[in-house]
């Protein structure tokens, strides 16, 4: 066990006052100047159209604008899947669903999270000698050996899921609104089935939970503060360092801040978008002032914006899914239309990616693992297949090209979870299956299964609003190569060295710092925190632990 208390003494210290925790930075070998260092950051719901270098109507992106300016932006980029977790799953390992085993989402109560045999990209990185932090949502499990800690990351502050599943003093805008967290034992009033009443929304550094409900209005200026913190250290230390960002925006509920106040007529979505682009820059200003020629920067999403919160959700820009809009439903978040996981990219770093650049590129959050990998020289995991690539040379402005094909599995709409039924072939994409999201109107389009396929050409038609005619030249020339790629992905799958996540579910996993307390709300910075350690022969038990003592550490 002596592991284990020194992994738990590295990543429980704290300062008295929420003073940034230090992490070991110290290292044997010489990295200075040799390895370069990566900040990924990971917007929540964002659309393709939410940023104003790709979509003329939206003005509030300026520091964003200015990194597309100074850096290159992905036009054809994809999430990896177009929900939460199995998005989130996808950047960390390479792998799609059905090899990583994460098809939906974790709940507050999930035993398990991404497949312990699952290897993580800071796992890889920790063993090129980087230090690994990761701030904001993780939502790839808490519990026991799934926490951040525990998956290759010296340093997490952050929500262990949504901000939406725990209710909090600060709600925020919703649609429809959510309660504050009950005070007393009277039961909370309780507007809609999906907000959480009964357990405040925990936010946690390290393995302690230092507040218990989330101050929303103020969680960005503390993600801004614990980055450019940890950036500061880790820079000034000598080891190249991995950040991964997973931001809070723009996902519902969206906080109610001074940003928004100061935002006169403007509407929510517009004021979140804002206080986002701020945070983003403040980052990029501190890799600029303290790393910048040896710092790679990508900002994407996770996937598209969620259609059914009406006005808090974002735009879509030109890839509007007219096909579906037209059956009804939603072509957004949960489906594989263009919509729902065609996101936001952008690649920053000086002197190396060329600025003010363009890229067609056919890509994805996949490919952020193996990139990152290959430019900090390390090595891919052997006994297992990716479906990520190296998109090093797209990077470096020597090619134009990315992947020939790409798969979108089922994410929450129609089908079996994790399924792939739509397929991405150059310009063309097929689907096998359609409908089963919820639009603003609060229709659900019919779920339909195609056989053959509805195919669609992007490079004529982005806004998905009318497939090839089946009987067409154009149709059957392509549909051969469809099947074929289909069939080619499952068999590599069912070869393939996959994992299966544990979506089992048990209420005394439930993150809690007071569980005497209504809605486990915490009494003080200084309560006690549930900490989750990981046992011997692979069995995991939950223990209560209290805080350890501020203990000063010298970098």
């Amino acid at each position: 066990m002596g592991w284990l208390f020194l992994k738990v003494l590295l990543v429980g210290v704290t300062f008295l006052g929420g003073l940034y925790p230090f992490v070991d930075f110290s290292y044997n070998g010489d990295t200075r100047g040799q390895k370069p260092n990566f900040v990924i950051i990971l917007a929540d719901d964002m659309g393709w159209g939410d940023l104003g270098a790709n979509w003329a109507e939206t003005k509030d992106t300026v520091h964003l604008d200015q990194m597309a300016a100074e850096g290159m932006r992905f036009v054809d980029f994809h999430a990896a899947a177009s929900t939460c977790s199995p998005s989130r799953a996808s950047l960390l390992t390479g792998r799609l669903g059905l090899r990583n085993g994460v098809t939906h989402n974790f709940a507050v109560t999930s035993v398990g999270g991404l497949p312990l045999n699952e290897t993580t990209l800071a796992e890889v990185l920790q063993q090129a000698g980087y230090v690994t932090g990761m701030i904001g949502k993780w939502h790839l499990g808490h519990h026991g050996s799934y926490h951040p800690n525990f998956r290759g990351f010296d340093y997490y502050f952050g929500i262990p899921y949504s901000h939406d599943m725990g209710c909090t003093d600060t709600p925020g805008y919703n649609h429809p609104p959510c309660p504050a967290c009950p005070r007393d034992d009277r039961p909370a009033r309780n507007l809609e089935r999906d907000c959480y009443t009964d357990m405040a929304l925990p936010l946690y550094e390290n393995l302690n939970i230092v507040e218990q409900p989330v101050n929303l209005s103020s969680l960005a200026q503390r993600y801004a503060e614990k980055a450019t913190q940890f950036i500061q250290h880790a820079s000034a230390s000598g080891r190249p360092f991995l950040l991964y960002m997973g931001l809070a925006h723009m996902h519902v509920p969206l906080s109610r801040t001074q940003l928004s106040a100061d935002s006169q007529g403007q509407r929510p979505y517009s004021a979140g978008l804002r206080e986002m682009d701020s945070l983003v820059g403040q980052i990029k200003d501190k890799v600029d002032h303290t790393a910048k020629e040896n710092t790679f920067l990508w900002f994407t999403g996770d996937n598209g914006p969620w259609a059914q919160k009406c006005e808090l959700a974002g735009s879509v820009g030109p890839f509007t899914g007219s096909w579906q809009v037209h059956q009804g439903g939603s072509p957004a978040k949960q489906t594989t239309w263009e919509g729902g996981h065609r996101v936001p990219a952008l690649a920053y770093w000086p002197g190396t990616v060329p600025a003010n650049v363009t890229s067609t590129a056919l890509l994805s959050v996949l490919d952020i693992f193996p990139t990152v990998v290959a430019l900090a020289g390390a090595s891919l995991p052997k006994d297992r297949h990716f479906d990520g690539l190296d998109a090093s040379e797209v990077l470096f402005g020597w090619l134009q090209t990315g992947h020939r094909v790409l798969f979108h599995p089922n994410s929450g709409a129609a089908g079996e979870y994790g399924a792939l039924q739509t397929v991405r072939l150059g310009r063309y994409k097929a689907f096998y299956i359609s409908g089963g999201a919820r639009a603003c109107d609060g229709a659900v389009g019919p779920a339909q299964r195609h056989e053959p396929p509805v195919i669609f050409n992007l490079e004529d038609d982005a806004g998905e609003a009318v497939p090839l005619d089946r009987d067409g030249a154009e149709y059957q020339g392509v549909l051969p190569a469809v099947r074929k790629v289909l069939a080619d992905v499952l068999l590599d799958i069912a070869a393939d060295n996959t994992s299966r996540a544990d979506y089992t579910r048990d209420p005394s996993v439930t993150p809690c710092c007071s569980p005497h307390h209504v809605a486990c709300r915490c009494q003080s910075a200084r309560a006690p925190a549930r900490l989750i350690y990981p046992q011997a022969e692979g069995v995991r038990k939950r223990q209560q632990v209290p805080a350890p003592d501020a203990v000063k550490l010298s970098l």
